[in-house]
């Protein structure tokens, strides 16, 4: 009886033990604290601005918190002073990381915060993450105390992704709420500073007041001067307390806890939660107790990852299985089909590879390649499974790459009006564009004027013949040349490689109106490449120059959300005209010039006189960009398309001249040299060319290898859709050029990653409105609804530093799901013809 007591007893205290040792917040190797499927990383990103930075917690397979930071404001938005990180330490005897931090980041002034707006605001902190049990610990030590003029401004935020929040419960103390869908008010109003996009000198006649838009159209007050009251204030607060998986408490040992809704004062804001710093106070100025709920032996269940819109009967097959890396039990993939009696298992057992760790998950390949017979199918794995998706001939064939040329295009045409039956997508636009913007300039998205507008034009000065042709960058309304030109030109050589012939939509440049899915008997893809060729070419002719880019002129048009026609009155020489900026960029000049060139040959025929002028433009851009060794590349770049539109020795000749360059730097310019290297017929270059591809072609193959989706893959911190589409797109020129060097699986395998094959618990299509599921909330002109544009391809699964792959529903979130030009969409559609393509000659 006594041996049967002390074994229990041992029993009893061993799983003591283990349960503490299991419910503790240990600091990993790979830099965060882990407790079993709750993982607090603290300083590793960098991207706060984007909702990425300072504390961040994890549970359970999703991010629920981040940017646990000091902030000078309740609910800052995107251009609010952020602090700029000096240190960051790690000590694992300690369980503890370390930051060092300073107010302001004045290096962060090229997004729009300027740091004279607190000019008496300096002072460093250190902010520690220390794993304590079943909590973590926060502590933020200032340097010395805050200046009276600033208390209440300066706190420790911790911002709540709304997404998973709507109408789930918080506590607060003795208070109870639900997250709300929208906003609720009160408000209260709060003078802020903030970053202006007006008030300079300009050249000649025009004033300041000229050229702003205060006033006119938009009130003074902007998103930083009135913020929600706090929902709640106390000393603890709990997130969702209904459940297991998604609940956590915070616990202030100093200052007041209050609960803020962000979205008050910014539509892309999170909720908040904030302890201001107080009066005096230097060590321990904010320590919080955070303590996640830990679900005991928890696991990643598996995700089955497969194409959303489906499979050729001739293409290469294989669903990623996406495990726990904790996971040691392995099931056997298995194949079914869709029936009309039911499911019907096709394959019981495959090729199935243990491919191993990439990011924080283990992968499994199952290799389907042998179902070819037509037909809906889905992958199961364990209690998982994947979408519904089709193995058929004709799966490219209709609702794939169409959506981008009937839906995507019209939608961002600029100058124009959209219509879709009874929708009207955008009233006429910017009809206005453009004036000359101000010398010595920097605009908060980035554009710079120096210190001449590098034309005729003086600063203020109306620029006629810009209010025709382009594109609407998706998020900002702006036209960038690269996106300008660069659409173009991935849109002429689709064209050229698959002489698209589809009609659905009624595009007339004279009377401005576009209508959806209403023939007009003209090519779509046609009318879409003279539509980008107008706004360069246009531009140029107007300017002498090319344009950097036509931008509203300030902050309250910059974030508008809705229709682009309500961003100006559309009257030529009012305070509201956009402005129009340019620069001394030579490989952007000659990437533009080979991109006019190419886009020459394919409207001609179509219009011949923009055919001309787009050849003019790329000829004298040839001519006169001064060399650099930067832009090297791109005047090869250019040389090529104007060879392969005229024919003309001097351009082959330049190719000869540059063949050394050309071999050495063949992984930026094998893709577009191939072609015109098979019409030159020369054997020593083309020799130089082929050994040079070899190298190229052992190198791509090892980065290919280093994750399981069989592609170069190596995420920072935006969402890596457009560049594998673009990988993808390149290396369609390479393999058809070069069939002996380069297979045809890289596009097959880039496609299939922005079908679906991507991390992540999140596996929808990253084109929204293709595949069984997809990507429908999107960060494009109505995003302010949570709606998308069919064909708009997102930026897609983005990196949460170290190791996290996410792909949120949320609207608002550029650097995962935001529609571009020059790119995004058209090189998804050109993917998916070189698929149908390639397998239609197999």
């Amino acid at each position: 009886m006594k041996k049967n007591f002390l074994g229990i007893l041992f029993l009893g205290l061993f799983c003591i033990v283990f349960s503490t040792t299991a419910q503790q917040f240990k600091l990993i190797e790979q830099g965060y604290f882990q407790n079993q499927g709750v993982d607090i990383m603290a300083f590793d990103d960098i991207y706060p601005e984007g909702h990425q930075g300072g504390v961040s917690i994890i549970m359970h397979g999703n991010r629920v918190a981040t940017n646990g930071d000091i902030r000078l404001e309740p609910t800052p938005g995107q251009w609010q002073p952020v602090p700029k990180q000096r240190d960051r330490k790690l000590d694992m005897a300690k369980n503890t990381i370390t930051a060092q931090l300073s107010f302001p980041d004045s290096s962060r002034h090229m997004t729009g915060f300027n740091p004279m707006i607190y000019p008496d605001l300096v002072f460093n902190y250190t902010v520690t993450v220390r794993g304590e049990g079943a909590a973590t610990i926060v502590t933020v030590d200032l340097d010395r105390p805050i200046p009276e003029k600033f208390l209440g401004k300066v706190g420790f935020n911790l911002e709540l992704f709304p997404g998973a929040l709507f109408g789930k419960p918080w506590l607060m103390d003795g208070q109870t709420g639900i997250f709300p869908q929208h906003p609720n008010g009160p408000t209260k109003y709060e003078p802020a500073n903030y970053p202006s996009m007006g008030n300079f000198k300009p050249e000649g006649k025009a004033n300041a007041a000229d050229l702003t838009s205060h006033g006119k159209h938009y009130s003074p007050i902007i998103a930083d001067d009135i913020v929600s009251e706090p929902y709640a204030i106390g000393k603890r607060f709990t997130v969702r307390p209904d459940d297991p998986y998604n609940r956590f408490t915070i616990e202030t040992k100093g200052t007041d806890l209050m609960l803020y809704d962000g979205r008050m004062n910014h539509n892309n804001g999170w909720f908040v939660v904030r302890s201001e710093v107080p009066a005096g106070a230097t060590r321990e100025a904010i320590k919080w107790v955070i303590t996640p709920n830990v679900v005991n032996e928890w696991l990643y269940a598996p995700v089955v990852q497969t194409s959303q819109l489906g499979y050729h009967p001739n293409q290469s097959k294989v669903a990623i299985i996406e495990l726990d890396k904790r996971e040691t039990k392995r099931d056997q993939p298995r194949l079914y089909k869709i029936t009309e009696n039911g499911e019907q298992l096709v394959i019981a057992s495959g090729n199935n590879e243990e491919w191993g760790q990439f990011l924080r998950y283990n992968y499994v390949k199952f290799d389907f390649t042998s179902a070819t017979d037509e037909g809906l199918y889905k992958v199961k794995y364990g209690n998982s499974e994947s979408s519904i998706f089709r193995i058929a001939r004709d799966v490219y064939d209709r609702g794939a790459w169409q959506p981008v040329l009937e839906y995507f295009l019209p939608v961002q045409m600029c100058h124009v009006r959209v219509n879709e039956k009874y929708r009207v997508w955008h009233d006429f636009c910017h009809m206005d564009d453009a004036r000359m913007a101000p010398v010595d300039y920097n605009h908060i998205d980035g554009y710079t004027q120096g210190a001449s507008t590098l034309t005729k034009y003086n600063s203020g000065d109306i620029v006629p013949g810009l209010n025709i042709g382009g594109w609407h960058d998706a998020g900002d309304f702006d036209l960038r040349v690269e996106s300008q030109a660069g659409e173009t030109y991935i849109l002429a050589l689709a064209y050229e490689s698959f002489n698209v012939d589809y009609d659905a939509t009624a595009i007339d440049q004279l009377s401005r109106v576009v209508e959806i899915h209403q023939p007009d008997g003209k090519a779509d893809l046609l009318q879409q490449i003279e539509n980008g060729a107008l706004t360069v070419v246009g531009g140029y002719r107007a300017l002498g120059r090319l344009y950097r880019g036509i931008i509203c002129n300030d902050l309250r048009q910059y974030v508008m959300l809705g229709d682009a026609g309500a961003m100006t009155d559309n009257l030529i020489g009012n305070e509201d005209d956009r402005w129009v900026f340019t620069e001394d960029n030579p490989s952007r000049e000659l990437t533009t010039a080979a991109q006019m060139a190419a886009a020459a040959r394919v409207l001609k025929g179509f219009n011949d006189t923009l055919s001309t002028q787009a050849l003019e433009a790329a000829r004298e851009l040839f001519e006169i960009t001064r060399l650099e060794n930067r832009s090297r590349a791109a005047k090869i770049h250019a040389a090529v398309e104007l060879y392969l539109t005229t024919g003309e020795n001097k351009y082959k000749q330049h190719l000869l001249d540059e063949t050394e360059y050309i071999a050495q730097n063949i992984s930026r310019v094998g893709w577009y040299v191939g072609r015109a290297e098979k019409k030159m017929g020369d054997a020593k270059f083309t020799k130089a060319v082929r050994e040079a591809l070899f190298g190229f072609k052992n190198e791509l193959d090892k980065q290919g290898a280093e994750t399981p989706y069989g592609i170069p893959y190596r995420p920072h911190i935006w969402g890596a859709g457009w560049d594998i589409q673009s990988f993808g797109y390149r290396h369609y020129f390479l393999h058809t050029a070069y069939p002996d060097i380069f297979g045809a699986e890289y596009i097959y395998n880039a496609l299939n990653f922005v079908l679906g094959c991507h991390p992540g618990l999140n596996t929808s299509s990253f084109a929204s409105g293709v595949g069984t599921i997809s990507a429908t909330v999107g960060y494009g002109l109505n995003r302010a609804d949570w709606s998308y544009i069919p064909g708009g391809v997102i930026s897609g699964t983005a990196l949460i530093r170290p190791d996290f792959p996410e792909l949120l529903v949320f609207p608002y979130l550029w650097q995962q799901v935001e529609y571009v030009m020059g790119g995004g969409s058209s090189h998804y559609m050109f993917l998916v013809l070189a698929a149908q393509q390639l397998l239609s000659q197999d």
